[in-house]
């Protein structure tokens, strides 16, 4: 493959995929079809996707090419690129084709659709299209959780042309991951102290802090465990108070208890400002704050 000059290149996400996938397309010659495709990802986040297909499987890993772009703006060569994605391709590749006929019967996905928790706001025109109910500022949303041989594990968003197909309703779906999602996400809590130890890999000694994180153990969608039952009053038995809530992601959600809190204004400032700076767009849930009442066991977003 030539290698372009930089300076041909346009730096605009649009023109960056069509020449990357020119160049992937020359890379691999005429036996492989290279195509582009836009993903649209929660909050509205917009991907440019590659796909490579082959003609050995009916499947192909999606690459995205967004952080391909910063890399090229930070002096990375297009062969470097290009030999990159060809590399995740090849090691992600499905050996083999899957028949995806099990999705058009609901018996068999029905021990597998859990439930996430996402912004209603940043979503509008995804929830048109998709089953959902909404929840305090947020929308309960569906999806098939998989672990496949081939494919890895993942999950796979519910439509509302899939509630068609199973000639079911949001009501059967919640019914569903009522019980499912527990069961497959396992609710994890742990103490920010022990958590930022974590993330250091026990370079940082582990200190109590007055506040806890919850999510799952795959600590994917794990803002959900917010819906499980029982799950905040058994946080309000630990504490022994009220507790606010912050929404860090929508992986996980923050437990501060009452005593320990600062003012709503300012704890709503903080959310606002960790999603804008440290959180990726697609993964910002909430910018409010949300307050559960021990005794009444309600959960309501703060006013200030």
């Amino acid at each position: 493959m030539n290698n372009r000059k930089k300076e041909t290149i346009c730096t605009d996400i649009r023109r960056f995929a069509e020449v990357v996938c020119k160049a992937v397309s020359e890379e691999l010659g005429g036996d492989s079809q290279v195509k582009l495709q836009e993903v649209i990802k929660n909050n509205g986040v917009v991907l440019q996707g590659l796909i490579i297909l082959n003609g050995r499987s009916n499947l192909s890993p999606t690459i995205y090419l967004n952080p391909f772009l910063e890399a090229y703006e930070n002096d990375i060569p297009l062969a470097d690129i290009v030999a990159r994605i060809l590399d995740i391709y090849n090691r992600d590749l499905p050996t083999e084709s899957v028949n995806m006929n099990f999705f058009r019967d609901f018996e068999k996905v029905k021990d597998r659709i859990c439930y996430r928790v996402i912004s209603r706001e940043r979503n509008r025109s995804l929830l048109e299209r998709i089953p959902h109910i909404d929840f305090l500022d947020l929308s309960i949303c569906f999806f098939y959780s998989y672990e496949d041989v081939t494919l890895g594990d993942g999950s796979i968003l519910i439509y509302n042309n899939h509630m068609d197909i199973w000639r079911c309703n949001v009501e059967k779906l919640l019914d569903c991951a009522k019980v499912n999602t527990p069961r497959i996400y396992v609710k994890d809590i742990i103490n920010m102290g022990e958590l930022l130890e974590e993330l250091s890999s026990g370079m940082q000694e582990a200190v109590e802090l007055p506040m806890y994180v919850m999510s799952n153990k795959q600590r994917t969608f794990g803002a959900a465990t917010i819906l499980y039952p029982d799950a905040l009053g058994a946080i309000g038995k630990m504490f022994k108070e009220n507790f606010y809530i912050l929404p860090s992601s929508i992986h996980e959600i923050i437990l501060l208890p009452e005593h320990a809190a600062s003012p709503v204004d300012i704890m709503r400032d903080m959310v606002k400002d960790i999603n804008f700076t440290q959180v990726a767009p697609e993964e910002v849930l909430s910018d409010n704050v949300y307050f559960y009442d021990r005794l009444a066991n309600h959960v309501r977003i703060c006013k200030f």
